[in-house]
């Protein structure tokens, strides 16, 4: 699913009408109707309900909302224009023509003084003051209206996103002074802002609504930002044919474990295996023999000449994927391992945990990666190769920056993993949860992209497919052992499971 900016939203809309024959308006009461049908879906008629509507577009779905309700029985709306400065969007203005015509309904329009209503946590209100198409912070009186709702315990539904908060970038904006829904319903798409940490205690719950919008404007438009769903998945994978043996499906070289870490090999390695790859072999420290072997059978060993660490990443043999990092420490031996692999790899590479940490160390090694190699740093590993960030908004930014001048593929991991490209494409994962949070969850997931990367998909599409499926394992683990009891064990354990599920669903 494409995620558009407002310009371009504008265009679907605009094109929608003339596809569809259709009025502005029109379009304005589909998208109401469907806010009203989940507001009575969530509320009865006895629920006192606060709307508040700015004079834009925004303000026009929140009036048509509380023109529908009012029709439907429910009694209790109350309905708070704000016409400050007299300019009102010509949708708007026919939204409030309407309403002036309903009687009994409880209609103020603030023009200048305005006594705000007394919020309860018993009431509901539906934010229709400013949508995403906002372009400066709210100020004044509306920033003291946002703080009255929020500081009420009222329940708050925003339409198309909170008042405040604007579409994509909300660098340097208070967000003490934007309203903070518990549900914002969207229109057909997601706003970027909705996959920013920072965001999330303004935006909520979110869930989006379809209002028919034209399919040709909207495969015609071009866009950065995608969020990945299964529709997108199943085609990227390829489906086994009878006549096949194991190396076929490539050979992976995973340069994992250390002395007390080698429970992040054992994950690697097994989820590579449950991803598909034919062949997996462990480099390791020598102590992690007996434990790799009687874990993992169905993984070689190969005994690095050090007891305790990795200090060799020689590559003696054909792989069609190597992976480095999990549990492998910050040793100076080690990291010389690693560099002198860099500057001789040919192999696809993926690089997770401490292979970024050792890179973090040697800067210089980030422009001797190869061409679309794979790093999979969680925010504190980022920072720690790119600079400090105080969100996640301006880690994405980076992100795409570096991933261009590196011309590597960065998997930049958190509730929604981004995969970004070397294009400056950049792909929100849909799936997981917070029993992700767990040790070793990273583990999984680089082997699950060594994995596929072994099958022979190119980086891009390797990263793409193992951070949704690993996502998807971990929804599937949530729903037999909860957030609170799953591992990354059992993560691991369902990775088959996810594959086949994308395949057959």
């Amino acid at each position: 699913m494409k995620i558009f900016n407002s310009k371009s939203l504008q265009e679907i809309d605009n094109a929608t009408c003339e596809a569809q024959q259709i009025d502005s308006v029109d379009l304005m009461d589909r998208a109401a109707n469907a806010v009203a049908v989940e507001v009575m879906a969530m509320f009865t008629p006895s629920q006192r309900i606060v709307i508040i509507a700015g004079p834009g577009n925004n303000g026009g779905d929140a009036l048509a909302v509380a023109r529908m309700l009012f029709e439907q029985g429910y009694k209790k709306v109350e309905v708070y224009f704000f016409n400050i400065h007299g300019r009102i969007s010509h949708d708007c203005n026919v939204q409030r023509s309407r309403i002036l015509t309903i009687e009994g309904i409880d209609f103020v329009e603030v023009v200048k003084e305005f006594t705000p209503p007394y919020l309860t946590p018993d009431d509901v209100v539906i934010d229709g003051l400013f949508g995403s198409g906002l372009n400066k912070p709210l100020a004044s009186g509306f920033k003291s209206l946002a703080r009255l709702i929020n500081e009420s315990g009222a329940f708050v539904i925003s339409i198309d996103a909170p008042s405040g908060l604007y579409g994509e970038w909300n660098e340097n904006v208070s967000r003490r002074n934007m309203i903070h829904a518990d549900l914002t319903l969207s229109f057909q798409f997601p706003r970027l802002s909705f996959f920013f940490e920072e965001n999330s205690e303004v935006v909520g719950e979110w869930k989006l609504l379809d209002i028919g919008l034209d399919p040709v404007k909207i495969k015609e438009i071009q866009s950065d930002f995608t969020l990945v769903e299964e529709r997108n998945v199943r085609p990227l994978i390829h489906p086994r044919i009878k006549f096949s043996a194991k190396r076929d499906y490539g050979s992976a070289m995973l340069f994992c474990g250390s002395i007390g870490m080698m429970g992040a090999a054992i994950l690697a390695a097994r989820a590579t295996l449950r991803s598909g790859a034919g062949l997996v072999t462990v480099h390791s420290a020598r102590i992690g023999l007996t434990i790799l072997q009687s874990s993992v059978p169905e993984a070689m060993f190969e005994p690095d000449r050090d007891e305790r660490f990795i200090s060799d990443m020689t590559l003696h043999h054909d792989h069609q994927a190597v992976a480095v990092g999990c549990g492998i420490g910050c040793n100076d031996l080690t990291i010389e391992a690693l560099e002198n692999l860099i500057k001789t790899c040919k192999n696809p590479l993926v690089l997770d945990a401490d292979a970024l940490n050792c890179i973090s160390r040697r800067p210089a090694l980030l422009s001797m990666l190869p061409p679309k190699t794979i790093i999979t740093p969680h925010a504190g590993e980022f920072d720690r190769l790119f600079g400090e960030h105080t969100n996640s908004e301006a880690r994405l930014k980076t992100a795409i920056e570096k991933a261009k001048y590196y011309n590597i593929i960065i998997v930049l991991k958190s509730h929604h993993t981004m995969v970004v490209r070397p294009t400056g494409k950049v792909y929100f994962n849909s799936t997981g949860n917070p029993g992700m949070a767990t040790a070793g969850s990273g583990d999984v997931l680089c082997g699950v992209i060594a994995g596929f990367l072994a099958q022979g998909y190119v980086p891009e599409r390797a990263s793409l497919i193992g951070v949704y499926i690993h996502g998807l394992a971990g929804d599937l683990a949530e729903e037999k052992y909860g957030e609170f009891g799953m591992t990354a064990g059992d993560i691991a354990d369902h990775v088959g499971i996810a594959i086949k599920k994308v395949l057959n669903p």
